[in-house]
């Protein structure tokens, strides 16, 4: 597999990673605000557990997505271009 394809390749898995974890904090985060009691109303003191994971996994989509671009963003040392001039 040529070097391109596994760039594209980890693009697109990073990219389902963080989308991902966004995913499920939003989830989370809507049992936690829908949270229904025994009697069936909303209770605000009883979904704490999802509020706790829909903070966890928002923490963790960010911290990827911070890492991830900023390692695609990253320049290689190889292509740098040196400009040296020569005093006569």
């Amino acid at each position: 597999m040529s070097q391109i394809r596994k760039n594209i390749t980890g693009v697109k898995a990073t990219i389902i990673t963080v989308a991902l974890l966004a995913g499920i904090a939003v989830w989370q985060f809507y049992l936690f605000v829908n949270f229904k009691g025994a009697t069936g109303i909303l209770d605000v003191q009883g979904g704490r557990g999802h509020l706790w994971l829909a903070i966890i996994a928002g923490g963790f989509a960010c911290f990827a997505a911070f890492f991830v671009f900023s390692a695609y963003l990253h320049s290689d040392g190889d292509e740098v271009i040196h400009i040296t001039s020569i005093k006569g």
